[in-house]
């Protein structure tokens, strides 16, 4: 008997029933349509991945198929499964005709997987079409029309999707592919999370240009107020349930109607900036794992685990180290500014290679981006080598962005009883004040577990020596032009200086979207 002729929409990091190219294409190709979401082992057990992502993921296909049951009887078909196992499967149970997906800007498992898929569907004849992400262009020569055609994939019509032509059917997937084998934990909402889904993402979407971009610009920076004052997109952005160019777009519209123009302008700039980093990671993926600017090679390639570990575990003796790192812990969150303060301390003041503590904030950021997180990563700890060098002093973060240590008292029980005389440096206080205050320095809290001035020094002093050296010149060469776009992003950064001074150091044009 033959097979039946069908499509599958393959959902990845797409998580979205509107702005969907390959779901609007399959429908309009009037075949009956599997869709399709694999939870892969490969990627479930991989070192950069945490329970927190695999529940955001589940919460937003429940939320999609919801939708999908308001105008379709077909259910999204969920395996837990490796893709190229269940593409395997469904091939000998189908007549595959045609694949929709988007492309992937992922990590090196899911970039060999693709591989590996693409000579599947090649010898089986069956034809795949990926779409294009979020203006992300892939077999990108060089950068010198990237914001043209950037700026024109943000303006272009939204891909609206017709669910009520929906032609979906279900099929049966072996009983060990099963997701009654995925971990309880996934399926078990954590109110310290935000929840998953294209419906969350809309709320938060209309919230935030609404009322809250109001004080996005006063609050970027303050690791307490930034949970409100912040867009609050980016996991929705991270896993699709929003595209960039619906943000835009949406943005655009409430400028265009006369609110918050200051505000979201400088907001789109993020956007922008957003898919910057994502485009640097899909034309160089091994930034994943090796210094953009392999002058660095060199350096930091001692662990100290006693350090890691303090870092990890925050319990180094900086408060909003410490704080920011549990905050992470137990929400997935924490602002662009105190990322950057972590990854800085990490590689500046502890010594460590970046690698050493990637894959731990991937497992904490709850809106984990591959192609922004390795970027950046590198961009904090000095190693792109076109960028300068930034170190960010915890003390004075503290005392600038939560100088009444309430964030930090939040999330470090045992200075909530610290004044803010001491609170950002509390081993400064006496052993009678240590008494009084209920907080031993060495018992109730760590003492630091390095100074922190000698240590920025030297760490600022060697990366300098080594960017001025003929070799790090040379390996900045072979970066500009690909990775980068020497004049518009040296125009831009002059024009982020000029824009910090007026609006109070508030502004970083090369902060992720948060």
């Amino acid at each position: 008997m033959a097979k039946q002729k069908v499509n599958i929409v393959w959902f990845k990091r797409d998580l979205r029933l509107q702005d969907h190219a390959p779901l609007k294409m399959a429908i309009n190709d009037s075949l009956p349509t599997i869709l399709l979401y694999c939870f892969e082992p490969n990627l479930m057990e991989a070192t950069d991945a945490d329970i927190r992502h695999w529940r955001f993921i589940w919460q937003s296909l429940l939320d999609m198929q919801q939708k999908i049951t308001q105008y379709a009887s077909g259910k999204i078909q969920v395996a837990h499964a490796n893709a190229k196992d269940v593409f395997g499967w469904l091939q000998t149970q189908f007549d595959i005709q045609h694949i929709y997906s988007y492309q992937e800007t992922g990590n090196r498992i899911s970039f060999n997987r693709d591989i590996q898929l693409s000579h599947f569907f090649f010898e089986f004849q069956i034809k795949w079409t990926e779409y294009q992400t979020n203006g992300i262009i892939r077999k990108l020569k060089n950068r010198t029309t990237w914001n043209a055609n950037w700026q024109i994939a943000m303006e272009k019509p939204t891909d609206d999707v017709h669910l009520s032509k929906l032609n979906c059917i279900s099929t049966l997937f072996p009983k060990q592919w099963s997701t009654k084998n995925l971990l309880p934990t996934i399926k078990t909402s954590n109110n310290q999370f935000q929840f998953g889904g294209e419906t969350e993402a809309f709320k938060t979407l209309q919230s935030f240009i609404d009322t809250r971009a109001a004080s996005y610009m006063k609050h970027i920076s303050k690791p307490a107020e930034s949970t409100t004052g912040c867009s609050r997109l980016s996991p929705y952005l991270a896993y699709g349930n929003l595209s960039v160019r619906q943000v835009y777009q949406a943005s655009v519209k409430t400028m265009q109607a006369g609110k918050h123009k200051k505000t979201l302008a400088f907001f789109i700039s993020r956007l922008h900036w957003h898919c910057h980093f994502i485009q640097k990671f899909e034309r160089l993926c091994s930034i994943e794992f090796t210094n953009v600017n392999a002058a660095f090679d060199l350096i930091r390639n001692d662990l100290n685990n006693d350090s890691y570990n303090a870092w990890a575990l925050g319990q180094t003796g900086y408060p909003l180290i410490d704080a920011c790192m549990h905050c992470l812990k137990e929400t997935g969150y924490v602002n662009f500014r105190m990322r950057a303060m972590l990854v800085s301390f990490l590689t500046h003041n502890l010594w460590q290679h970046w690698k050493t503590g990637a894959h731990h904030l991937a497992r904490y950021f709850l809106d984990y981006e591959p192609g922004i997180h390795y970027p950046q990563l590198q961009m904090q700890a000095g190693t792109m080598g076109v960028n300068t060098i930034r170190t960010y002093n915890p003390i004075k973060q503290s005392k600038d962005h939560d100088p009444e240590g309430l964030f930090i008292k939040q999330w470090i029980p045992a200075l909530r009883n610290v004044p803010k005389t001491f609170i950002h440096e509390p081993w400064k206080m006496t052993d009678a004040e240590q008494v009084f205050y209920e907080c031993i320095i060495g018992k109730n809290y760590p003492a630091p577990i390095v100074e922190l001035t000698e240590t920025s020094r030297k760490a600022n002093k060697k990366l300098w020596d080594l960017k001025k050296t003929d070799h790090a010149r040379q390996e900045n060469q072979k970066i500009l032009g690909t990775l980068t776009l020497r004049k518009s992003e040296i125009d831009i950064e002059l024009k982020t200086k000029k824009t910090r001074k007026n609006n109070r150091k508030e502004l970083d044009l090369n902060l992720k979207l948060f």
